[in-house]
Formats: structure tokens, C-alpha cells, sequence
């Protein structure tokens, strides 16, 4: 029987089809086993046809979970195109980078004058104590429920909550008639900076790239630190121009700019669980230490807490330390050297956090806490106030950023809510316990052992960093 054209160039067909690349085989088997149920038995004369191959199951068609599974995507509530992995600071980034000075700027406001305030409403010592530290002590107990509730909900709801909390206390310091109404107002305050202070640095953590990540933080960081430098000395100065009261309301002003900024940004901030699917953050809730705090990041936040004690006692004391003294200084100058000096640090050594190793960062930190708080006990004359605000960036300033980022690093994207929650509790039990401590410090010792007692801390650090990088030994960024 004569051989017909089509006869003679099926060979040649069934060859080339054969010598097709392996996985282009597999993408084709696969997108005909998922678009259409009766292609089954193409498939399978597709496979007589080649060499074998491993079954493809369905299971096996849902791609491993990669970075861009869970990168969040430029809409409202997490749809539309996908954001540029390339870029630093997005829209985006810069709007939270915004929104957390103005929070952290209205929040530090109030902390040099409550307890003036309070004393001009009839407390004792012992209740300005009470009342200065109960915003502290309400955000430490309400931090694993805003944790739990920043890995579970969406980040702009949790933000406009804890701004609105935020507007409403300081509006209420403004009407407050007595102590009692004081202490309301400053435990709802609390409830407000634990909602979002875990909220905004954890969705910036899911706009970041995780090679970025240490970068992005430390920019974070520097907002932090620039407006807790900023917020003390506009509040002191507002306080003695147009009175306490007035003073909470360019607070309440800046509450309603988080507001502003939350509205603006693109990004919803939709949990990476539900980008992942119901399955992933499936289970039955049961209370368990990971469910108030990331277990991981505990070593890291007892770190930074006891970094923290030394720079909020200073806060608190440096103005009564220095009338003590009888020095001839301006003791405001610390604040504005301290904020300039971290601003400049942080744009020369952005990269330092993504290249250094946290150990770096140890040792660096040490040098600089013993630097600042000789500076401050020696106070000789505004040079050395001037030294020891610039010192504060090597010590405070820069592991208030490289333990965040760390701490979002070790516990991963899908637990950076908790990871920043635990963060955030060293920063509540520093700001609580430095003026504690330094209370009694002032009461208890000569004024000459003020700082140097504070030296402590120090040992303490790293008597807990040691067993955490053994524990990390194969980590070279520990």
C-alpha cells in the first residue's frame, strides 16, 4: 500500500512531539487535567507515547508557598496588580512610615507633663507614679490581644481602631475633671497604643521584602526614635506656652493624622493567612504561651528592655538630676542632638541592619550605653549632655531597630503580629520600669550614683544574649 503524505510525516510528528522538553509535558498534561475532565484519556496516550513520568496528583498541582504567595497586593483589601519587590519605600511604606511618628509623637507628648498635670489635679507622688505608667502597664496587658487580633484581622481596621482610641483619650485629658477621670483616660490611651503599635509595624513588615527587611525596620525604628525624641521637648514646650490641657489637644490633632494617613494607604493589610487560604490558619484557638507572646523573641525583647530602662530613666530624671547637681546645663539639648544624630545614621548606615550581624550590634550598643551614661553623671557642661544624645543612637537608637527587624526575621511572616507584640512588651516593661527604678534610684542612693547604677543593665544583657546565640549558633546574623 502506497505510503500517503499525512502517513509520512506522522513519524516525524509523533518524534518531535516526543523530544518536547519534560516539563513543558507536565504543564501540558497538568493544564488539561484542570481544565477539562474528558481530556483524561489524551493524557494518558500522551504518557504511552513518552518516557514514564511521576503521577501528577492534585495535591501536587498547588505550587510550594513562595515569598510572592504571601506578598501583599496593592488594593484596598489586598487585590489588584502586585507591588514592586525592587523598592524600599513605596507609597505605601512612606504613609505608615508617617502615620507611626504621628502616633508615637502624640504619645510621647504626654509622657513628661502627666504627671505634672496630675499633680495639678490634687495626686500625691505616689499616684503620679500610678497614673504616668499606667498607659504602660494597660498596652503590656493588651498587647496578645492586639497581636493575636494583627495576625487574624485586617491591618487597616486594627489601625483605625487604635487611632481612634488615640483621639478620644487625648480629647478626654483635656475635659478631665479629677485624678480618677486621669487614670481612665490614660489606661484607654494605653489600650490605643497597643492596638497600634503592633498594627502598623507589622503591616510594614508584610510590605517589605524579606532581603529588605532589616532596612525597612530600621527606617521604622528611626520614626520611632525621632518622634520619641521629638514628642517629650514639643511637649514641655507647649505645656509651658498655652497650658496642659491645650497641650492634649495638639495631640488629639495628631491622632486625627494617623486617621488621615491609615485612610490613604492602598494596601488593606489582609492577614497572610487568608491570602493563603482558610486551611492555613485553620485549627481550634487554645491559650498557650505562643498565643500571648512569640516564644522566640522573647530573649530579644528582655534585650531591648533592658537597653530601654537606662534611656526612659534618663527621660524621666535628667531634669531633676541636673538641679540636683546644680549644674549649669540645658538639659533639653539632648533630646534634638539625639534626634538629628539618628536621622543622619540612619540614611549613611541604612544597610548596616541587612549586612551586620546582631552581635555587631551588642557590642556596639554596650560601648555606647557606658559612653552616655558617664556623659550623663559626669554633666560637667552642655558638651557633655550634647555627647551623651548622640551616644543614645549607638545604644538605644539603634537596637530599638535591630532587634524589631530580627525579631520579625526569627519568627516569620505568618507570626509577625505576635513578633512584634513581644517587641513591643520589652518596649512597655523599659518604659514602665525606667522610671520605676530611676525613682527609687533618686530616692534611695547619693545623686552622684544615679546613671552609674544604671551600668547593671548591661550585664544583665548580655547574660541573656549568650544563651540565645548558642541557641542560634548556626545563624552568622545572631
Amino acid at each position: 500500500m502506497p505510503m500517503t503524505k499525512r502517513a509520512f510525516f506522522r513519524p516525524a510528528f509523533r518524534n518531535a512531539r516526543n523530544n518536547r522538553p519534560r516539563a513543558h509535558v507536565r504543564s501540558r498534561h497538568q493544564r488539561i487535567i484542570v481544565r477539562n475532565g474528558a481530556g483524561h484519556t489524551m493524557v494518558a496516550a500522551a504518557k504511552r507515547a513518552n518516557p514514564p513520568m511521576p503521577e501528577i496528583r492534585k495535591e501536587t498541582a498547588v505550587q510550594p508557598m513562595t515569598r510572592d504567595a504571601i506578598t501583599p497586593k496593592d488594593s484596598s483589601e489586598g487585590g489588584g496588580p502586585r507591588r514592586s519587590h525592587d523598592r524600599l519605600i513605596t507609597r505605601d511604606i512612606a504613609l505608615i512610615m508617617a502615620g507611626t511618628f504621628f502616633y508615637m509623637t502624640s504619645s510621647m507628648m504626654g509622657t513628661p507633663i502627666i504627671a505634672g498635670f496630675s499633680q495639678a489635679l490634687g495626686a500625691n507622688g505616689a499616684i503620679m507614679g500610678f497614673i504616668a505608667g499606667a498607659l504602660s502597664l494597660s498596652s503590656l496587658v493588651c498587647r496578645p490581644i492586639a497581636g493575636n487580633l494583627s495576625d487574624r484581622t485586617s491591618k487597616r481596621r486594627l489601625a483605625i481602631l487604635g487611632a481612634s482610641l488615640f483621639l478620644i483619650a487625648n480629647l478626654w485629658y483635656y475635659f478631665v475633671p479629677n485624678t480618677g477621670w486621669l487614670l481612665c483616660a490614660r489606661i484607654f490611651n494605653g489600650i490605643g497604643f497597643a492596638c497600634i503599635s503592633v498594627c502598623m509595624s507589622t503591616w510594614l513588615s508584610m510590605l517589605l521584602p524579606i532581603s529588605r527587611m532589616g532596612a525597612g525596620m530600621g527606617l521604622y525604628g528611626t520614626m520611632n526614635a525621632l518622634a520619641q525624641a521629638v514628642g517629650p521637648d514639643l511637649g514641655i514646650r507647649a505645656s509651658r506656652a498655652i497650658g496642659y490641657r491645650h497641650t492634649f489637644l495638639i495631640a488629639a490633632g495628631l491622632a486625627a493624622c494617623i486617621i488621615v494617613c491609615v485612610l490613604l494607604i492602598k494596601d488593606g493589610g489582609v492577614p497572610v493567612r487568608e491570602r493563603l487560604g482558610a486551611h492555613a490558619g485553620g485549627g481550634r484557638h487554645r491559650l498557650h504561651l505562643d498565643s500571648l507572646f512569640e516564644p522566640k523573641v522573647i530573649p530579644l525583647a528582655l534585650i531591648f528592655m533592658l537597653f530601654a530602662i537606662p534611656y526612659f530613666a534618663n527621660q524621666a530624671f535628667i531634669v531633676e538630676y541636673a538641679a540636683a547637681k546644680h549644674a549649669h546645663v540645658i538639659v533639653s539639648l539632648f533630646f534634638p542632638c539625639y534626634a538629628l544624630t539618628l536621622l543622619v545614621s540612619r540614611i549613611l548606615l541604612r544597610n548596616w541592619f541587612d549586612t551586620k550581624s546582631f552581635l555587631f550590634f551588642m557590642i556596639t550598643g554596650t560601648v555606647c550605653q557606658v559612653l552616655m551614661l558617664g556623659s550623663l553623671a559626669a554633666m560637667a557642661n552642655n558638651w557633655f549632655i550634647v555627647f551623651a544624645g548622640i551616644a543614645t543612637v549607638g545604644a538605644y537608637g539603634m537596637m530599638s531597630s535591630i532587634t524589631q527587624a530580627k525579631a520579625v526575621v526569627i519568627a516569620g511572616k505568618a507570626r509577625s503580629g505576635m513578633a512584634n507584640t513581644t517587641y513591643y512588651a520589652g518596649i512597655d516593661l523599659g518604659m514602665f520600669l525606667g522610671p520605676l527604678i530611676g525613682g527609687f534610684l533618686y530616692g534611695g542612693l547619693p545623686i552622684g550614683w544615679f546613671y552609674p547604677a544604671l551600668l547593671v543593665t548591661m550585664p544583665l544583657a548580655w547574660a541573656v544574649y549568650i544563651p540565645f546565640h548558642r541557641m542560634h549558633g548556626a545563624r552568622k546574623d545572631i
